[in-house]
């Protein structure tokens, strides 16, 4: 292999420090020895990396562009090993979060600022599930953790699960749509003739889940939360959203919100990962969560 980590350092050293003499200074070598590496590089790849400029030395185009994408190179192998380190003692490289359409994405950034403070290190990437999409991210292997994964978890076991409250739905229309004035509480028969505008279940592997209204013939599927408020504002169909924001809508006089005849119980929702899994990483967050030992 003509480039290497080593040789990457040298243009990097050399770059910054203007010289090939000062670089050998910050690198704790001779300058023949640093001569005599970046000759043999640039004799390996057929091309000038530097030009002389005095007692300058500077990158030609072609130096500057190795040294633009070796830079990527050595933060990434730099990152390579404070991940291996993590690793041997005990913190995952990576922890991936599957956030139920429940959470609030938002309160959980502090929780995030605060895991960088004290654990740095492991990279951390969040996924948007869907209904039954959290646990299906965790059978997958496509999640280590879930929070608010609403409902039981899959048969079969393995699961480490740990309640985090429930979530209260409330069933809203727009308030020019026909059910909007119409008696209450509204039966099945009456909302037969109506769309219902629903959330697609993010789930790849696992049978999707239904709540509410999903089993209906006649239905509008979105792909979020915020899509499926737009689409009951603006009139495309009725459809159960969650309580405190159906509140919130309804005061500000964008829709109306209706008593069902049969009202979609509260939906409990959990923490949870499978038991097998060890990390610290994921410790932190179950503990900082509420799960702690």
């Amino acid at each position: 292999m003509k480039i290497t980590l080593e040789a990457l350092q040298l243009l990097d050293a050399i770059d910054l420090r203007g010289s090939f003499a000062a670089a050998a200074e910050a690198l704790h070598r001779v300058p023949s020895a640093v001569t005599h590496a970046i000759r043999r590089l640039e004799e390996d790849l057929g091309v000038a990396l530097f030009v002389r400029e005095g007692r300058r030395a500077m990158p030609t185009p072609a130096g500057r562009a190795l040294l633009e994408d070796g830079r990527h190179l050595l933060r990434a192998a730099g990152d390579l090993e404070c991940r291996v380190q993590r690793v041997a003692t005990g913190w995952e490289s990576e922890l991936v979060i599957a956030v139920d359409a429940t959470v609030d994405v938002a309160a959980l950034l502090p929780l995030i600022a605060e895991f960088d403070r004290e654990a740095s290190g492991t990279r951390l990437r969040l996924t948007n599930e869907v209904l039954g999409g959290c646990w299906d991210a965790l059978a997958a292997g496509r999640a280590d953790l879930a929070i608010g994964a609403p409902g039981q978890p899959p048969p079969g076991g393995g699961w480490a699960t740990h309640p985090i409250g429930t979530i209260e739905f409330a069933f809203a229309v727009a308030c020019g749509h026909p059910l909007a004035d119409a008696t209450e509480p509204l039966t099945p028969q009456m909302l037969a003739p109506h769309r219902v505008v629903v959330l697609a279940d993010t789930s790849r592997e696992l049978l999707a889940r239904t709540a509410g209204l999903a089993d209906r013939a006649n239905t509008l599927t979105v792909a979020d939360a915020p899509s499926k408020l737009a689409a009951i504002v603006a009139g495309l169909g009725v459809g159960h959203l969650f309580r405190q924001e159906a509140e919130r809508q309804a005061a500000a006089g964008r829709i109306r919100i209706k008593r069902l005849a049969e009202p979609m119980p509260p939906v409990e929702r959990h923490l949870a990962w499978r038991a097998d899994h060890e990390g610290l990483a994921l410790a932190w967050f179950a503990a900082r969560l509420g799960a702690g030992d």
